[in-house]
């Protein structure tokens, strides 16, 4: 089943812990967090991505930023966010959700790449396979 963005603090969050532990923006030993990532988060039209900014290259930010630009022919905002303990996992705030389309109560599809999470809306599935390829592709 997938989550819905839902309003957290300030802004809109989406509840990512199976797909942050899969592309390893946390780290856990005996049930205990031991690492969440500095994460940046990109906004483009029904798309967002989610980027560990400590384990990417700059080099490997700006092809898949540009990438999702030209796919979407749009970037409305990129922002540091915070990847939270929450619940019985994690969550990922997401500034920049509401410019790109997401409103709360949106159920938002999130495929793990290495380091990064691409949050995509069922128009922009393929955009979102494309965007985690690439990220595959440079680890």
């Amino acid at each position: 089943m997938l989550n819905k963005i839902k309003h957290s603090g300030d802004g809109l969050a989406l509840q990512v812990t199976q797909p942050a532990r899969a592309a390893e923006l946390v780290e856990e030993t005996d049930d205990e967090t031991t690492r969440l990532a500095n994460i940046r988060v990109f906004a483009f039209d029904k798309l967002l991505l989610v980027i560990d900014i400590d384990r990417v290259k700059n080099e490997n930010v700006v092809e898949l930023a540009t990438s999702a630009a030209l796919d979407t022919v749009t970037i409305h905002r990129v922002a540091d966010a915070s990847l939270q303990i929450a619940g019985n996992g994690y969550q990922v705030q997401l500034p920049g959700a509401v410019d790109a389309g997401f409103h709360v109560g949106d159920r938002a599809p999130c495929t793990p790449a290495p380091n990064m999470l691409v949050i995509a809306a069922e128009e922009s599935e393929r955009v979102a396979t494309d965007i985690a390829t690439i990220r595959r592709e440079q680890s």
